[in-house]
């Protein structure tokens, strides 16, 4: 039974989440900077002062148990307090660790001009980059364990807000000489028939590029057929004769920079997606965000 008079500390509540995130004693107190049976005591403190177990330990694994699964979004939310207090005495604004989610399409041709940004314009800013499919980094979203992620709009995902920060065209990669390969005004149901590489299951850009083809009522040849879990790996099998593929306009520019490969682009109005910031609907640092996004807005990759 949970004492009414216990109050947890900061410490122990960064060392509950921490191994609710990572799933490993041993990452998490590298990740906090303390060792391990300072975080194990941590942990255990909490759990004895509110008569909980949140934390199931074995030699082989950790799991996040029901009572924590149900705490954990308001210790993330605590800590997030507890750091924008901080912040805001101190008059750093956006301040302190930022745990950011950001999909795998995305991640390779932002963060490299985005992350020097973030250092320049918030020095105080600890960002904690994860990369993940969408549907992770959105639970991540909702658990707490992220506090934003950068990723296609819309999720769809109730309780959560979302910042359109950009949109961009879908351009047609084809192998060298290909009978496509230069042309300005494509139309969807060229697809018709080709042999369109995609990326593996559970990719944003592989469920965008099959709805361009669904709305069209195109149907491409031997979808399917090779499947990649990295957007550089399709385009190389397209070099190698294997078939086409979509590629978001950010992409672009890297992943042909080789020469082995032409592009084409769609008349208007052109398939595309939408870029965005989402967060907690309960979150307090809206305004933070607002400006993470301004930010980011400002590096866009194209």
């Amino acid at each position: 039974m949970t004492d009414q008079t216990y109050q947890p500390t900061l410490s122990q509540l960064r060392a509950f989440v921490a191994v609710a995130e990572y799933r490993h004693f041993g990452t998490a107190a590298a990740r906090l900077t303390v060792s391990q049976p300072t975080l194990s005591q941590a942990l255990a403190s909490l759990e004895n002062g509110l008569g909980l177990q949140l934390i199931e330990r074995s030699t082989r694994r950790v799991l996040v148990t029901a009572a924590g699964m149900r705490l954990l979004p308001q210790a993330m939310a605590t800590l997030e307090a507890a750091d924008r207090f901080v912040a805001s005495a101190t008059g750093d604004g956006l301040g302190g660790v930022l745990r950011l989610g950001i999909i795998p399409t995305v991640a390779p041709y932002v963060l490299p001009e985005l992350l020097p940004e973030l250092r320049r314009k918030l020095p105080s800013l600890v960002p904690q980059v994860v990369e993940d499919q969408t549907a992770r980094l959105l639970d991540g979203l909702r658990t707490g364990v992220l506090d934003v992620a950068l990723l296609a709009l819309p999720t769809e995902a109730p309780g959560l807000v979302e910042i359109p920060l950009y949109s961009e065209e879908f351009v047609l990669v084809t192998p060298r000489g290909h009978e496509l390969a230069g042309r300005t005004d494509l139309s969807v149901p060229a697809l018709a028939d080709l042999p369109l590489l995609l990326l593996d299951e559970g990719h944003c850009l592989r469920d965008q590029t099959l709805e361009v083809c669904r709305t069209a009522e195109v149907h491409p040849g031997a979808v399917g057929d090779t499947r990649a879990a990295s957007l550089t790996t399709v385009v190389q099998c397209v070099a190698g004769g294997l078939g086409v593929t979509l590629v978001p306009e950010m992409a672009v520019a890297a992943e042909t920079a080789r020469g082995t490969l032409d592009t084409a682009r769609f008349a208007d109005p052109a398939p595309g997606r939408t870029i965005g910031l989402a967060y907690r609907a309960s979150s307090a640092r809206a305004e933070d965000y607002e400006y993470l996004a301004a930010v980011i807005r400002s590096k866009r990759p194209f």
